[in-house]
């Protein structure tokens, strides 16, 4: 099973904005990988086949952080 790999831009202005989105995403099953840049306002997801980009994308928004972009990495 390949992991697909998922990079977003999220609005956040502290480490409690980060640790909010770290929080969900470690929730979600199906994820090996998170990779939160707070300088960058980058959020990376390494995930199994099982979890969809829109599945990330509606994880993080859950947050109430705007999602500025996301890409499908790999």
């Amino acid at each position: 099973m390949a992991d697909h790999e998922y990079l977003f831009n999220v609005a956040m202005s502290c480490s409690g904005c980060s640790n909010a989105v770290q929080r969900v995403l470690n929730k979600l099953n199906g994820v090996s990988d998170i990779q939160i840049s707070l300088d960058e306002q980058s959020v990376r997801v390494k995930a199994s086949d099982a979890v969809s980009y829109d599945t990330v994308l509606a994880t993080i928004k859950k947050t109430g952080k705007e999602v500025r972009s996301g890409t499908v990495v790999a």
